[in-house]
């Protein structure tokens, strides 16, 4: 068994799908539309890796008041970079192209190595080895 895909409703689809496809290398599946339901997504994925993360979007989904990563469900997902240097790359492009960064890179606890940034709408996203 394998985590298939998460899915994320979004706002701006074109928005999202640039900041994973741009800072994590992930590749775009073609737009899909349902007129009658008025939702679009995009599911992305990393190469040839199995497992995706579908952004979807919706007019009648209302956003979240509180803050994220501190309620029950879903608190964060973490993207595997493959290596401390390239952690630390990531994160200091993401810095610098004014992106909210929560954690700074630091070896964890429970021992990984990891930064924490918010996405372009506010979802934990943690960067890992």
């Amino acid at each position: 068994m394998k985590i298939e895909h998460l899915a994320i409703w979004v706002d701006d689809l074109e928005r999202m799908k640039a900041f994973y496809v741009n800072y994590f290398g992930m590749t775009s599946g073609e737009k899909y539309t349902n007129p009658v339901k008025q939702y679009s997504s995009f599911f992305l994925q990393f190469g040839d890796s199995a497992t995706r993360i579908e952004i979807m979007q919706r007019p009648d989904i209302h956003p979240y008041s509180g803050q994220r990563g501190f309620q029950k469900g879903l608190a964060h997902f973490a993207i595997s970079v493959g290596e401390k240097k390239k952690v630390d790359d990531v994160t200091e492009l993401l810095r610098k192209d004014g992106y909210t960064l929560f954690s700074e890179a630091r070896t964890t606890g429970d021992g990984y190595y990891e930064s924490v940034v918010l996405d372009p709408e506010g979802n934990y996203l943690e960067i890992t080895v």
